[in-house]
Order: structure tokens, then C-alpha cells, then sequence
């Protein structure tokens, strides 16, 4: 397998997840940089071209509530869960925890 067909892997592997980390960051409000930082903080590396688009596409499926916030001298637009969010974000973690479940089980099965 070369190099650029396992980054693609990578990539298609992440895309869910990213999803989720997301939802699940946003309990509590952030604009896109500092929501950028915790996902790094919890060594989830994602670009910016990546971030906004996802945000923007979770706030117009009404999945994210936003506001203007005047911080440190500038206007911050938070988002934060809608209520739609909350419970899409409860479902999908536990449809997470199911498939994290099933496919370690698989991976500790195969390692034997």
C-alpha cells in the first residue's frame, strides 16, 4: 500500500469521527479557532478548511445554535448544540460506542 493510498484511508476513517468530536466539543460554546484548539488539545488535528465548512453545514441542518459575541476587541461568532444537537449527539454516541465496541471486539479477535 503506498503512502497516499493510507493517507486517503486515513482521511475516509476520520470523517465520522470528526463529525461527532464536534458535536460532542460544542456542549459548550466556541468559535471556530478556539473549538479548532480543544480538538487539538484532545489530538484531533484538523485543518480550517476542513473545520468551518463542517461547521457551517452542522448550523444550517439546525444542529448548532449561534450567536455574535464582542471578545477581546473582535466579534466572535459562537456556536454552540441547538437542542436538535444535543439529541442527535446522544444517539450517535451510542451508535459510536456499539461500533467501537464491535470492531475492537473484531481487531482483538484477529490479533490472536
Amino acid at each position: 500500500m503506498t503512502i497516499s493510498q493510507l493517507n486517503k484511508m486515513r482521511l475516509e476513517l476520520r470523517r465520522g469521527a470528526l463529525v461527532l468530536a464536534v458535536l460532542s466539543s460544542l456542549k459548550k460554546p466556541h468559535y471556530g479557532y478556539s473549538l479548532r484548539k480543544q480538538l487539538q488539545q484532545s489530538g484531533i488535528d484538523v485543518e480550517e478548511g476542513t473545520l468551518y465548512p463542517l461547521i457551517r453545514r452542522l448550523a444550517d441542518q439546525q444542529l448548532l445554535d449561534s450567536q455574535w459575541r464582542h471578545t477581546e476587541g473582535r466579534e466572535r461568532r459562537y456556536y454552540q448544540l441547538s437542542a436538535m444537537g444535543k439529541e442527535l449527539l446522544q444517539q450517535l454516541t451510542g451508535e459510536w460506542q456499539e461500533l467501537t465496541h464491535s470492531v475492537n471486539t473484531l481487531l482483538s479477535e484477529n490479533n490472536q
